[in-house]
């Protein structure tokens, strides 16, 4: 039997193939799917003393009208986000799929999206990501550029492969980089690509005050790990709320547990 939380997020993947659906929005057969990862650089705020909290939503037009496809994580305290969280949508070649990136901050003495702030969005068609592979464009705000701001969004169609794994993560005597107190830890797990780049795969929930940390396991599919490649290296990169740590390359695929670098962090499968 599927595990109920694989079974969760294979739910969460065809909310955007449902509404479609619904709406009655394309007529043609779906000729592939595909996931979009998606980063902000520059992003301005209305309060110049503090950095804005970014979310980006991800919204679809159909009949004229715009309605919202996903969101991403809330990136805290942030100008330059790089989220984890993936939108996975259906390409059809045939059809003209328009798309609209809208950045909110959303802090958290926020009641939803109609109290956060609109920082800025970008309008395009799903064949234009698809076809350049990597698109960058400066985020709008009311027709204007929102000043330096601009968002990133690359594609990668899906091999066909619906196998997840699941990675937990734990560490053991980190070095201690907060001077008043122990450190706030999290992990940022990368992809390693054949042109030498890296994606984001994940990012760990941040566990306060603590050197020997073990964060909450994660289910991620094979294709967002490895591309469908058993042979594909990963980066974690070790990090404390306030100060970066090292870098560390491994494969959770070629073994059940991964001692992953020094000071010691353990990946189970």
């Amino acid at each position: 039997m599927e595990d109920p939380e694989v079974q969760g997020m294979k739910k969460m993947s065809n909310i955007y193939e449902s509404a479609a659906n619904t709406l009655g929005i394309f007529n043609s057969p779906c000729l592939t799917k595909v996931e979009l990862r998606v980063a902000c650089k520059g992003i301005s705020d209305r309060d110049a003393l503090s950095k804005p909290d970014p979310c980006v939503i991800l919204k679809m037009q159909s009949h004229g009208q715009w309605f919202e496809v996903d969101r991403t994580e809330v990136i805290r305290t942030c100008i330059n986000p790089v989220y984890s969280k993936l939108f996975t949508v259906d390409f059809y070649f045939e059809e003209v799929q328009r798309l609209r990136f809208e950045v909110h901050d959303i802090s958290s003495n926020h009641n939803g999206l109609k109290e956060a702030d609109f920082l800025g969005g970008m309008e395009c068609t799903l064949g234009q990501i698809v076809s350049q592979r990597k698109l960058s464009k400066s985020l709008l705000k009311h027709g204007n550029t929102a000043g330096k701001s601009s968002i990133t969004v690359i594609a990668e169609e899906l091999s066909g492969n619906d196998d997840y794994v699941e990675l937990a993560f734990n560490a053991r005597k980190l070095d201690d980089k907060d001077f008043f107190s122990k450190s706030d830890p999290f992990l940022e797990i990368f992809r390693m690509n054949d042109d030498a780049t890296q994606q984001l795969v994940h990012r760990t929930e941040v566990v306060m005050n603590n050197l020997s940390p073990a964060w909450k396991s994660f289910k991620v599919s094979v294709n967002s790990l490895c591309s469908g490649d058993p042979d594909r290296r990963l980066k974690v990169r070790n990090l404390s709320m306030y100060e970066k740590c090292s870098f560390y390359v491994f494969n959770p695929l070629l073994s059940p547990q991964v001692n992953v670098g020094k000071p010691k962090i353990f990946c189970t499968i």
